[in-house]
C-alpha cells in the first residue's frame, strides 16, 4: 500500500483493474490553470496529481509525488512560466529521472519554440485559445498512446508495433492514414469525427452524412470503421418507424 500523499499531492482514489493517468498542471494564470483543473476532472482515466504556479512548485509536487509513490504520468505543461521556460523545467524533471510525458499548452507559435519543444520529448501540442473539446481530444489521444503501450507484450518489439505505437502520437492525418482501413479518405475521417463529437447527441448515419455534406453510404462507411475501432459506440436507436436505424456516439 502506498504512503498517504504530501501536503500538495491530492489523494486519488484508486479502483482495481482501472488505470489512471496522474497529470500535473503547470500554468501560473489563475483562470487559464483552474480551466485546465476542470478539464482534466471532466476527462474520464485521468486525475488531478497537482496544480503548479511555478518551474519550481512544480519540480516540488513531482518528487513529492513520486515519493509517495504515485508518479505523474502528464505534464499539462505552460511554456512561459515566472521562474523560467518550461522546457527547462522540463529539462530538469528529466535529470532527476521523471519519466513522465508533456503536452505543451501555451500561446507560443514559433515553429522554432515548436521544434525545440518536440525536440525535449513533448508528446502534444495544443495552443491558446481552445475550448474543453480540444483538450479533451489531446487528453483521449494521449491515452490512447498509453493503453497502446499498456497492450504491448514485454521484451522485444516488432518494428509495426513500433510503428502502430508511434502513430497515435501523430497529427490527425498521419495518424488517420496509419490506422484507416484502404479507401477511406483521412479529411473526411476527419469531419465525421468533428460531426460525431460536436453533436449534443448520438449521431445515424444520415444525420452524419448531412452535417459533413456526403452521402449516407459514404457517412456509414466511416462511422462503422470508428465503430470497429472501438472510437464511437453503436447501437440501435430505439423507437423510430419502419427499418431499424444503426446511432453513434464518440466514445
Amino acid at each position: 500500500m502506498s504512503a498517504p500523499a504530501p501536503p500538495g499531492v491530492p489523494e486519488i482514489p484508486e479502483v482495481p483493474g482501472v488505470p489512471v493517468l496522474r497529470v500535473l498542471v503547470v500554468e501560473d494564470e489563475q483562470v487559464a490553470g483552474e480551466a485546465h483543473v476542470a478539464y482534466v476532472e471532466r476527462t474520464p482515466g485521468f486525475a488531478v496529481a497537482g496544480w503548479a504556479r511555478s518551474a519550481v512548485e512544480a519540480v516540488r509536487i513531482a518528487g513529492a509525488a513520486r515519493d509517495a509513490g504515485r508518479p505523474v504520468d502528464l505534464l499539462v505543461l505552460d511554456l512561459h512560466l515566472p521562474d523560467g521556460h518550461g522546457l527547462g523545467l522540463l529539462q530538469r524533471l528529466r535529470a532527476q529521472g521523471h519519466l513522465c510525458d508533456a503536452i505543451a499548452v501555451t500561446a507560443a507559435r514559433d515553429a522554432e519554440v515548436v521544434r525545440h519543444a518536440v525536440a525535449q520529448g513533448v508528446v502534444l501540442y495544443l495552443l491558446k485559445p481552445f475550448a474543453q473539446p480540444a483538450f479533451r481530444a489531446k487528453l483521449e489521444q494521449y491515452a490512447t498512446y498509453r493503453e497502446a503501450w499498456a497492450r504491448t507484450a514485454s521484451g522485444e518489439v516488432a518494428q509495426t508495433e513500433v510503428d502502430a505505437l508511434l502513430a497515435t502520437l501523430r497529427p490527425g492525418r498521419d495518424a488517420q492514414r496509419a490506422a484507416l482501413p484502404k479507401g477511406l479518405s483521412p479529411e473526411t475521417m476527419e469531419r465525421v469525427v468533428t460531426a460525431l463529437r460536436t453533436a449534443p447527441r448520438p449521431l445515424s448515419a444520415t444525420e452524419a452524412a448531412q452535417l459533413i455534406g456526403g452521402s449516407r453510404v459514404t457517412a456509414r462507411r466511416y462511422l462503422e470503421a470508428l465503430a470497429d475501432a472501438g472510437r464511437v459506440v453503436r447501437r440501435p436507436r430505439l423507437g423510430t418507424a419502419g427499418r431499424p436505424e444503426l446511432e453513434y456516439e464518440w466514445r
